[in-house]
């Protein structure tokens, strides 16, 4: 019954600059409650840990929600969700980028060598300094124009969205000392997301493998 009722609900222009309008709205919504809880003790006892932590999960929040919109535009379909996906995905980035700059200013205070040697010595750094990077990459390649002058390469570049996703848990994972149940949780989430473009992957993978056989074949009977 409900799926049928939101088939039949129709996604007007109208309606998805609602939708965007209450998506800036929330996401203004968590600056807010940021900046609110950093001035008033908010975050505890350690108040850094504390702002990492939720930009942290903020990011990874909003790039699940990028990535739930094309399984529900599916299964209902409603292509315009899709519309949603490029506004979802920078702001996913754009936390990113609050979680990275908070663990750089407040943690190492803007000491390069030292995140040098700290991505070194703990693994779940390096994945999310790669995760971070994909989503920066993404963001960059997200205007219309940008898509255009890409071609065919744009969706290959954006495929990489999918190691992020599992990345991204595996580093908040890591990362905690204690209280693994969330992590697990955000793992078992991102981890279904992926299942369910289990084909898709599956061709990207093989048409990947395939061209890098083919090319590795050209240069051995070239040498």
């Amino acid at each position: 019954m409900l799926t049928r009722y939101v088939q039949q609900y129709r996604l007007t222009p109208t309606r998805i600059l609602i939708m965007k309008v209450v998506i800036h709205a929330i996401s203004l919504l968590f600056v807010t409650l940021l900046v609110y809880n950093t001035l008033n003790g908010g975050f505890g006892a350690d108040p850094i840990k504390g702002i990492e932590h939720f930009t942290g999960k903020a990011a990874l929040n909003t790039l699940i929600l990028t990535l739930l919109l094309s399984p529900l535009a599916k299964k209902y379909k409603q292509g315009g969700l899709i519309r949603l996906r490029r506004l979802l995905g920078v702001y996913s980035f754009f936390w990113v980028a609050l979680h990275l700059s908070a663990y750089l200013a407040l943690d190492l205070n803007f000491d390069w060598a030292l995140l040098g040697s700290e991505i070194i010595k703990r693994p779940y750094l390096a994945i999310g300094v790669v995760s971070g990077i994909i989503l920066l990459l993404l963001a960059l390649t997200s205007p219309q124009a940008v898509q255009r002058s890409l071609g065919k390469y744009w969706q290959k570049l954006h495929n990489w969205v999918y190691l992020a996703l599992i990345l991204s848990p595996i580093h908040y994972y890591w990362s905690v000392k204690s209280d693994i149940i969330e992590p697990s949780i955000y793992l078992l989430i991102c981890a279904c997301l992926l299942y369910c473009r289990k084909q898709k992957l599956s061709k990207w993978f093989t048409k990947t493998n395939n061209q890098y056989s083919t090319k590795s074949a050209s240069k051995i009977s070239n040498n």
